[in-house]
């Protein structure tokens, strides 16, 4: 197989691209490695398109393993020939792979194979390749003998062999597998009633139009015993095209029909319906995975709030409500629990704590958690954060209370009980998200769909590889950075964080070389760790910037030019000298490439920036807690707390999300509804419908002024 052209036809690049590519991952570099440090190389491919040449690449791989695997089988068969050869080569798939290789699978006993030790082939030859036969009774005749008793018998084993042979038809399995995915339908009836699963009680839908997450709706159903799941399809319309392509003359014609008929029912249909129904799972599994990988990416670059004293405010009914102070490092200060919900409601004594301890502490901001209780504890609140000029942002709860139970919520806070941890993970995910989710397993976050009902390592290693893009984009503190945010820079692993940390215990760093001081760390995982770990204040002022130790000769070379020292990188000073100089000019004299140019000259102007931009929340109507507050037609403003396939979820200050079917995101038709809005976007809103019994709002975009 010619890996480096099929990922050309797969991703439509040009074959300097794809080569450049093979190499950098084939020679160890990581993607956000070659996306931040060889874009000249690349032609400035972004993490994204980066994942996605992986991702092909990955699966081209397993393809070629199973290739060699099947061609190795064949020649120990002694069947291997040109032709086969020919076939594998140009298989663009491993369903059409696996066509290929069926007829020559190792198999258990089967009816055909019993048929096959009876001596029966030469009869189903016969009949399958319609060869002329003068006196066809005879024939058969002759193979009655031992194990085979009458003329019938002889018949229905020659039978048996035609129809696997029909079955393991490459050609036919790909025409009838096309026509079942073109022409039929899926459907699904209610074995158990279930309020979660009505829609979908008489359910009926075309295979090629149905959307991914009615297919992970309807698998979940299934495995939970709700419904029976089937494909449809117009029997007798496949059965002629089976017919057409097998059917030559008369002599045999009846017999043919009749094992085509067994054939298909009995062996094709059922192995096409498994593989379709397969095939439909990955693609819709695929699907979910890039709405997670989208929502999550957003998540995680939430805006950071640095250089705050922050409480962080869980909230709760009988248990109470956990607050905890953090300062501007995220170090704790304080916790303790408060009872000013039901059915304590000691609404005095909870004012009184608060006040002292956001006193004590000079507590800048509040972050309350978007939980249960959320809209009472915010009553609760406002008041006294009204008198006092203290602001307070609603932050979402979303793998707080699985951060608290986890081992490392135990190691971080071994003293503290599991409902206090919350409350310090929500007033760090205020001041960094980032450095606060990385501590939650990607399926927790609370992003996506059906996350419990997919493959669970798929999802987990591709969930990863967005926190990994998101830590490598941000870039990591190396003189406090935790294990948890360590382990996803480039380059670096769960031991090897370990290790940095052990070092940093008996050590400072006080430049990036230090890092090849470190028990495990060699030159390679330098290189592709380096540009991504910050030292503030070092030895070294670059340290402290997203330039890379292999371009810190360019970037003095760039300050030589303009007569400046280290003490200039971002100063008004640099900027101007800028101004007079083009960028062209300055790729001719320091013969790089414009795009790395680019990246370190922004790195020299702005060296601290922050990428992730600043927060945002929606402001909630103060008079709307309940849903029975609710009513249709109201304007309200909300923030996006979920999107998926069919519609995003819209958190309007109620204790229920309103959804937003992608019907109602725009009055022009919508691919999806990640094209109109993204996690947590602050949006205004209709009430378009109310059901308070089932607890579900509808939500409209359309005729709403944004």
């Amino acid at each position: 197989m010619d890996i480096q052209k099929r990922l050309q036809e797969r991703l439509n690049l040009p074959s300097w691209k794809v080569h450049a590519v093979l190499e950098l991952i084939n020679d160890g570099c990581t993607i956000p490695f070659i996306a931040r440090y060889r874009k000249e190389k690349t032609g400035n491919m972004s993490d994204i398109e980066l994942r996605e040449f992986e991702t092909q690449y990955q699966k081209l791989l397993l393809m070629q393993e199973r290739e060699k695997t099947i061609v190795s089988s064949l020649k120990e068969q002694g069947v291997f020939n040109d032709a086969l050869a020919k076939s594998i080569e140009e298989a663009n798939s491993l369903a059409e792979l696996e066509d290929i290789y069926l007829p020559y699978r190792p198999k258990r006993k089967t009816k055909a194979s019993e048929a096959k030790r009876k001596g029966l082939l030469p009869l189903a030859n016969l009949i399958f390749f319609q060869k002329e036969c003068h006196d066809f009774s005879s024939y058969i005749k002759s193979f009655v003998h031992g194990e085979i008793l009458t003329e019938e018998d002889a018949l229905s084993g020659a039978k048996d062999i035609i129809a696997e042979q029909l079955s393991e038809n490459a050609f036919l399995r790909k025409k009838l597998r096309f026509a079942i995915f073109r022409e039929g339908y899926l459907i699904a009836k209610e074995k158990k009633e279930n309020n979660e699963y009505e829609m979908y009680a008489n359910f009926k839908e075309k295979i090629s139009q149905i959307p991914s997450h009615r297919i992970l709706a309807l698998n979940r159903g299934e495995k939970e015993g709700f419904l029976s799941v089937r494909i449809e399809v117009k029997n007798e319309e496949l059965l002629q095209k089976i017919q057409k392509y097998v059917v030559k003359t008369s002599l045999y014609s009846e017999i043919l029909k009749e094992t085509i008929k067994d054939s298909y029912q009995r062996l094709l249909f059922p192995s096409l319906s498994l593989e379709i129904r397969n095939y439909l799972t990955d693609k819709a599994e695929e699907s979910a995975l890039k709405v997670f990988q989208k929502n999550a990416r957003v998540l995680l670059m939430e805006p950071p709030l640095k250089g705050k004293i922050v409480m962080g405010f869980d909230p709760a009914f009988r248990t109470g409500c956990k607050i905890a102070v953090v300062d501007p490092n995220g170090e704790v200060l304080d916790v303790d629990v408060l009872y000013p919900t039901e059915p304590q409601k000691k609404i005095e004594e909870s004012k009184s704590i608060l006040l002292q301890i956001i006193k004590k502490y000079h507590v800048d901001i509040i972050a309350l958690g978007n939980g249960t209780a959320s809209r009472e504890s915010e009553a609760f609140l406002r008041p006294i954060l009204n008198e006092l000029n203290l602001p307070y942002l609603i932050v979402d709860e979303a793998g707080a209370s699985v951060y608290s139970a986890s081992e490392i919520g135990s190691k971080e806070f071994p003293s503290l009980d599991v409902s206090k941890r919350s409350a310090i993970s929500l007033a760090r995910r205020l001041q960094d998200p980032l450095c606060e989710l990385v501590k939650i397993p990607s399926k927790s976050l609370g992003v996506g769909q059906y996350q419990h009902d997919m493959d669970q390592k798929r999802l987990k290693e591709s969930l990863n590889t967005v926190v990994m893009d998101c830590v490598n984009a941000v870039g990591v503190d190396l003189l406090s950075a935790s294990k948890s945010l360590l382990q996803y820079v480039s380059g670096i692993n769960d031991s090897l964080a370990d290790e940095i940390i052990e070092y940093r215990k008996l050590h400072s760093f006080t430049n990036r070389k230090d890092l090849l001081k470190v028990k495990k760390l060699g030159p390679k995982t330098f290189q592709q760790c380096a540009g991504f770990l910050r030292i503030q204040n070092g030895t070294e002022p670059l340290d402290s910037t997203r330039i890379h130790p292999e371009q810190y000769e360019i970037a003095d070379r760039i300050l030589s030019f303009f007569h400046l020292e280290h003490k200039d990188i971002g100063s008004d000073k640099f900027i101007q000298c800028l101004e007079n100089v083009s960028m062209k000019e300055m790729e001719e004299r320091f013969t790089v490439d414009e795009n790395t140019l680019t990246d370190i000259i922004e790195e020299l102007k702005r060296p601290s920036r922050e990428i992730r931009g600043l927060p945002k929340h929606a402001n909630l109507r103060q008079d709307i807690h309940d849903i029975s507050d609710l009513r249709v037609g109201m304007i309200l403003e909300g923030t996006v707390r979920n999107v998926m396939d069919f519609g995003a979820f819209v958190d309007i200050g109620v204790h229920q999300d309103g959804l937003i079917h992608i019907t109602e995101l725009s009055s022009q038709y919508v691919k999806h509804p990640l094209c109109i809005l993204n996690l947590h976007d602050v949006v205004k809103v209709k009430v378009i419908h109310v059901d308070v019994s089932k607890k579900r709002i509808s939500l409209s975009l359309k005729d709403v002024e944004q």
